[in-house]
């Protein structure tokens, strides 16, 4: 499999996970120029931006700690565009992060719920 069928797999997996959570789906793979969200959910009234990691070892910090400070201002600087191009600029939101770790990259993640904020 490749890199981007495992982030595909990734995404589906945790976007499962996540509604067994109570989550419901809002979009997959936002683009924008500054990059993209990997799953938009609705958490009650909140809007969910997040970002899901995998990764096979735990060297250079894990899947978790991947997400760093650039990334952050990405998904920050995309999920503004999101939320102006939906007309929903006063809407309660969060950030975070889905990680699938090490050998237990194909079982259940660690959710990282408002793992940074504006």
């Amino acid at each position: 499999m490749d890199r981007q069928q495992i982030g595909k797999d990734a995404e589906q997996r945790a976007e499962r996970y996540l509604k067994q959570q109570g989550l419901r789906p809002v979009k997959r793979n936002f683009s924008s120029r500054w990059g993209e969200i990997d799953l938009i959910m609705r958490d009650g009234r909140e809007l969910v931006f997040i970002e899901v990691r995998q990764r096979r070892h735990d060297s250079f910090g894990g899947a978790a700690l991947s997400v760093d400070h650039r990334k952050q201002l990405r998904l920050i600087k995309t999920a503004s565009y999101y939320l102006q191009q939906h007309n929903c600029t006063d809407a309660p939101c969060r950030f975070d992060v889905i990680a699938f770790e090490g050998k237990a990259a194909a079982g259940q993640p660690v959710w990282y719920k408002d793992a940074f904020r504006i």
